[in-house]
């Protein structure tokens, strides 16, 4: 045996192998319901949402608490930024305060301590972050604010040495330049150039000393000290010069001022250099050590943000990576148990599908297969067996029915005869009692005149012996011809009396028997109609009462309608005046539109219950079906009103209070041309009822 062989061999024993595996697993899967099955699966996807739901869960948390590491961070450094913002315009506003003292400036300044100081105490202080280091940033905010103290003090003492040092000793100044101005007689006297040099130095000292008050410009302060001096050096000089005693009373009194206002400066440029110090070693100094605290902690916060975003990302990779690997093997674990429930369906599926291919085929005789197994696929294989089993019972049972269908195909076909029948008997029915009325009608008038024209042969006979045996006298004269005027009179009376019963008769019996469709005025007609109904009104106690306005135009079936008024009388005759009782008839009709007419028949007799108004139009219902009736008359009327004529008809009845049929249909009928059958002839020709739907109302 070659290599090969043994390789196919192995083969064929590992597949035959898989094979019997997973026969003996779908065995035991099919032992357990396919909804457990499924449900098991369903499970599976459950516990893996549990599992994940659970490691996500865990993930959130240590994320949040790293988020909230992250979020606490970003206030806090919004907090020292907030405190670099205003530490810093704090002390911009100091030094516009020291250059330009003003009270709004000062309400400014407090404003903003109150705010610095409320940020360290409420804000800062309660910051988890910033509580260990606010100490030392209180500590440093605390000398910053409170050199605003000394350095506000110190300038006070500055403007008061300016104030009172320089600017009074200057205002005195100038009083004295004036009184020696003015006790100089003329501009031409020998001390008016030395006095002018000495103002000019003043003035230029006054402005010197005032830049350097508000600027602390060094070349400003030693203008000022040069000009000082130079009025110093000028002073004797005039005091030699003056040639009255007020001139140098003014000068003494000057140059002792211009040693007080030499003093004054100096004093100022001492207390401004102080100011300056303070400004440089306490406000500003203080203000960059809170910079730098600032930046220490800004410095924190970022490492502190980084190892809590650190945090962040290496829980998101382990969450990620856990339920990527939880997801892969509980997406094996699915795909396995998917394919096995799969198998244990579709393999007892396909088995059942053979054998309904074969069923369907004709080939009986192939057992279902898989029909002892306790699931739902062994019920649908017992349910096919079954129907198997019905297969041969109904090939069984074929030849039977078809010798059933011809028989019943048969009697059908007598039914249908037996129905076309029953309805021409029923729509000739109402005619052949017209028929028999209208000769009882007619018998009378034709009776007189023969009674009439008898007796007048009788008397012509009887005046021609006289004439032939006696004279003719004047008086029998005028008596024959008095009778035979009257025996005329009568005999035309009569026989046109039979002569219009016998035209109304003749149209009418026309109109039925053609069904033609032409133009007829819908009084003539009703009014033809209606003459021929008053042999059965004479043999009941029934009033008619008809109103139908002239001028109606009817494009239609005249027999038809006549028919439909026929039933309808004929019905209430016998149904609703039954056993002799009397009543009233009427007939009305009007306009409905431009293109409708409504025609209404009612009356006051029995009426009829609930359950008589809603079979009234079916075919063959009666209610008197022991005294002969056929129950077609109304079914006959409903179809050539709906179907003939194109219209419709609404019942309305109540037990005891009479019925009323209205009937609305349209001027120009929407039925077939003439000689084509209604659907009522047709419906009986082919042994099927045509019944369409109808609108009824009862009361």
């Amino acid at each position: 045996m070659t290599g090969v062989q043994q390789q196919d061999r192995a083969t064929d024993r590992l597949a035959s192998f898989a094979a019997r595996s997973r026969s003996r697993i779908v065995q035991l899967l099919r032992a357990v319901p396919i909804r457990w099955r499924i449900l098991s699966i369903a499970g599976l996807n459950s516990a893996v949402v549990v599992v994940l739901a659970i490691l996500i869960w865990n993930g959130v948390k240590v994320l949040g608490s790293a988020w909230d590491d992250v979020r606490h961070v970003r206030e806090s450094d919004k907090i020292l930024a907030l405190l670099e913002s205003e530490t810093s315009r704090l002390q911009n506003l100091i030094h516009r305060y020291i250059n330009q003292p003003s009270p709004e400036l000062f309400a400014e300044i407090l404003l903003l301590r109150e705010a610095v100081l409320g940020t360290l105490t409420t804000r800062a202080s309660n910051d988890p972050i910033l509580s260990g280091s606010v100490e030392r940033l209180e500590q440093v905010t605390d000398r910053f604010l409170n050199g605003f103290g000394e350095l506000r003090a110190v300038q006070a003492t500055i403007t008061r040495t300016y104030e009172q040092q320089v600017l009074g000793p200057a205002r005195e100044m100038a009083g004295l330049y004036s009184i020696i101005e003015g006790a100089t007689g003329h501009r031409d006297a020998a001390i008016w150039p030395s006095l002018g040099k000495s103002r000019e130095a003043f003035t230029a000292m006054l402005v010197a000393a005032n830049s350097y008050y508000l600027s602390l410009a060094t070349a400003s302060a030693e203008d000022a000290r040069k000009n000082t001096e130079t009025i110093e050096k000028t002073i004797p000089a005039m005091s030699d010069l003056a040639d009255n005693d007020l001139q140098r009373m003014a000068l003494t009194r000057l140059g002792a001022r211009t040693v007080a206002l030499r003093e004054g400066m100096a004093k100022l440029t001492e207390q401004l250099a102080i100011r300056t110090a303070l400004l440089r070693n306490t406000i500003d100094a203080s203000q960059a050590e809170a910079i730098g605290v600032i930046d220490e902690l800004s410095v924190k916060m970022r490492q502190r943000e980084q190892k809590a975003q650190e945090t962040f990302d290496r829980t998101l990779s382990a969450i990620s990576r856990r339920v990527l690997s939880i997801a892969v093997i509980f997406l094996g674990i699915i795909l396995s148990a998917g394919v096995l429930i799969a198998l244990s369906i579709r393999l007892p599926l396909q088995q059942i599908l053979a054998a309904m291919h074969a069923i369907t085929s004709g080939n009986y005789d192939r057992s279902v297969q898989g029909t002892t197994a306790r699931d739902e696929v062994g019920a649908m294989a017992r349910a096919v067996e079954v129907f198997r089993e019905n297969a041969i019972a109904k090939r069984k049972t074929e030849a039977e029915l078809r010798a059933s269908k011809e028989k019943a195909e048969s009697a059908l076909l007598e039914l249908n005869t037996a129905q076309q029948n029953l309805i021409d008997a029923e729509r000739l029915a109402a005619l052949g009692g017209l028929v028999a009325g209208v000769a009882h009608e007619v018998n009378n008038p034709i009776g007189i005149s023969l009674t009439v024209a008898s007796s007048f042969a009788r008397r012509a006979d009887t005046f021609e012996q006289e004439l032939r045996t006696e004279p003719l006298r004047r008086s029998k004269l005028d008596e024959f011809v008095k009778s035979s005027r009257d025996a005329a009179g009568q005999l035309v009376a009569n026989l046109h009396r039979a002569g219009e019963l016998i035209q109304s008769f003749k149209q009418v019996a026309v109109d039925r028997s053609h069904a033609e469709r032409r133009q007829f005025m819908l009084s003539e007609a009703t009014d033809q109609i209606v003459a021929s109904l008053r042999p059965v009104l004479k043999k009941a106690a029934i009033e008619l009462s008809v109103d139908v306005p002239d001028g109606l135009m009817i494009d239609g079936y005249p027999g038809s309608y006549g028919q439909i008024l026929t039933n309808l009388f004929l019905n209430a005759a016998n149904h609703a005046f039954a056993d002799g009782r009397s009543g009233t008839i009427s007939i009305s009709a009007r306009g409905r539109g431009s293109d409708d007419v409504e025609i209404i028949f009612a009356d006051n007799g029995a009426g009829m219950t609930p359950d008589v108004q809603r079979q009234a139009f079916d075919p063959f219902f009666t209610t008197r079906r022991n005294e002969g009736g056929t129950g077609l008359g109304l079914h006959i009327v409903y179809n050539l009103v709906t179907q003939q004529l194109g219209g419709r008809m609404m019942l309305e009845s109540r037990l005891g209070q009479g019925t009323t049929f209205r009937i609305i249909m349209p001027k120009v009928a929407k039925g077939g041309t003439t000689g084509e059958p209604t659907i009522s002839d047709q419906a009986a020709a082919d042994g099927t009822s045509q019944w369409p739907n109808r609108t009824m109302s009862s009361t």
